[in-house]
């Protein structure tokens, strides 16, 4: 099973960036998948999450309006466009999977979104 974010980087404050979640090795739309966001000494929280079938997402309400999250189930990936960026996001951001009828869950490794003039 391989899970592999990219996406992140340095942006300045308003500023907007794509995250992508490339998944292979799982049946993909067997699996939700999320999003999470985590700095130094943190836990790992939630940014947002769709189902399996992708009719439904959420998105937490520090970044509602701001973050849209999609999948395509055809290419395996899960996306999260990020806009009007400002530096309390940044973090490092995980994709996770998590079966829809199993407790299997799979991570990323992380790919860091710095937001800073």
């Amino acid at each position: 099973v391989s899970v592999v974010e990219s996406g992140g980087g340095l942006v300045e404050p308003g500023g907007s960036l794509t995250l992508t979640c490339k998944c292979s090795g799982v049946p993909f739309d067997e699996y939700h998948a999320s999003w999470h966001c985590q700095t130094p000494g943190k836990e790992r929280e939630l940014v947002a999450f769709i189902t399996g079938d992708g009719n439904n997402a959420r998105i937490v309400d520090a970044v509602k309006g701001r973050f849209t999250l999609s999948r395509d189930n055809d290419r395996d990936l899960v996306s999260l466009e990020m806009n009007s960026l400002n530096p309390n996001v940044t973090a490092v951001y995980y994709c996770n999977l998590q079966g829809m009828s199993s407790n299997t869950g799979f991570w990323g490794q992380g790919t860091q979104v710095t937001v800073s003039s």
